[in-house]
């Protein structure tokens, strides 16, 4: 993509009032895929259907079984954070273990009839039961009437998401779990099959995947890289298509189809990486599904560059054995970037009754800024009134504790490039200039 900075600026702020110097502009909601968005292009308009069949499919599922109980309202299991219990970690020895085993049947038990996971589930517990809902209850305690994050259903939300690790981290889980299975795989084997078919199903025509599916409108539409959720999507599928060791029960024909998906969504995520002046840079945590722009998310996160989200694809990218020469211009392309606008001597910290501020520290860093406004690679902020600054000091107290608004992971993508590099040699070399140190 190649975006003016005028043009960007328009896509991205709605100019606030003149006089407010350390607010530099409002973030705008974004569009969700809409009946009326996708009128007119086939292949959008089925999968928007299929969505919402999918949805009311869903929702049926679940009132026709609190009928067949005599049970009048659902019940809410236990929460933890992320995928509780999954561990991916663990000696091959333990994923055989009664423990393992079990955990496996309640995450099988909680799996949404298209075939994904709802988020911050603890695993741990009992099996769910009848009338209990497919997840914890996942709204924002911080919701405003005019809150980007209000869903169309406050009881029905993120049934089947890739938010907060769920989904790719149970198929996961169960692909261990099946390749230490010395009998009676099955069911595990069908949970993992239908969870794929979710994956299939919800990704959209030109690759990408929102981050919630049926969709769920809002933000979640959005094609989202936020937390690396599409980064580890595309890791799974890889993961399948090569018929890696934990997933070598995988037919041939199920791999290929991995393999496909896994391509189309490469192709999204590297049409992604935003262009200015026509050198790469890095990605955004959103984008519209259709367009590809940059859009925003919860009311504090606009468009802009992601340096965590961007040095992690980077990663990726640089462990592909045999890297396309889009990849390699893509890697080189962001992390000229990650130089360009990495800060040193300076931490993000406590600074007692004032909260978290950013401080000189001399040796400290490199650091970069969460957030970059596009074409200037100016740091920006943004806050739960929709505000966005140029300064994390002028942010609410609450959102400066409450956000990690500096990061440090291109830092290891930089660490991993200096040996990169040298195999993947760049020839000719753009400067980019030096970015503020706020």
């Amino acid at each position: 993509m190649n975006f003016k900075p005028a043009l960007l600026a328009a896509i991205c702020l709605a100019l606030a009032p003149q006089g407010f110097a350390a607010i530099i502009g409002t973030n705008v909601p974004a569009n969700p895929l809409t009946a009326g968005r996708v009128a007119g292009m086939p292949e959008w308009q089925t999968y928007f259907e299929n969505s919402e069949r999918q949805r009311h499919v869903d929702q049926e599922s679940m009132r026709e079984e609190l009928t067949s109980h005599g049970l009048t309202n659902s019940t809410l299991p236990h929460k933890t954070r992320n995928a509780g219990g999954l561990k991916l970690k663990a000696s091959a020895g333990w994923y055989a273990s009664g423990t393992a085993r079990h955990i496996a049947d309640v995450v099988v038990s909680f799996q949404t009839p298209a075939g994904g996971w709802s988020k911050n589930s603890d695993y741990t517990q009992d099996p769910r039961k009848p009338g209990e809902m497919y997840g914890v209850e996942n709204g924002s305690l911080y919701l405003g009437t005019n809150d980007f994050d209000i869903p169309e259903d406050p009881h029905w939300a993120y049934v089947g998401t890739f938010d907060n690790d769920a989904t790719y981290t149970e198929l996961a889980f169960l692909a261990k779990v099946i390749s230490a299975a010395k009998t009676n795989p099955s069911a595990w084997q069908q949970s993992f099959f239908r969870g794929l078919n979710y994956i299939f199903a919800a990704q959209y025509p030109n690759g990408g995947w929102p981050q919630v599916w049926p969709l769920q409108g809002g933000y979640h539409d959005n094609i989202t890289l936020n937390d690396d959720a599409m980064l580890q999507i595309l890791q799974l599928l890889y993961s399948v298509a090569n018929g890696e060791r934990d997933f070598a029960f995988v037919s041939a024909d199920v791999r290929a189809q991995a393999r496909g998906s896994f391509d189309r969504g490469m192709n999204c995520l590297l049409e992604a990486q935003v262009k200015v002046d026509g050198k790469r840079t890095g990605w955004c945590q959103q984008y519209d599904a259709i367009t590809l722009a940059p859009a925003s998310a919860r009311n504090y996160e606009m468009p802009s560059l992601a340096s965590s989200e961007s040095a992690t694809i980077i990663l990726f990218l640089m462990k592909l054995p045999e890297p396309t020469s889009d990849e390699v211009d893509a890697v080189h392309g962001g992390c000229a970037w990650f130089k360009a606008t990495e800060m040193t001597g300076r931490k993000y910290l406590k600074t007692g009754l004032d909260g978290r501020l950013l401080v000189s520290v001399p040796g400290a860093g490199p650091l970069w800024a969460r957030y970059y406004e596009i074409g200037t690679n100016q740091p920006i902020f943004g806050d739960r009134d929709k505000t966005v600054h140029d300064a994390v000091a002028d942010l609410s107290k609450e959102r400066r504790n409450g956000y990690g608004w500096y990061r440090d992971t291109p830092k290891r993508a930089l660490e991993h490039y200096a040996k990169w590099v040298q195999m993947h040699p760049i020839y000719i070399t753009v400067p980019y200039p030096k970015s503020g140190n706020q």
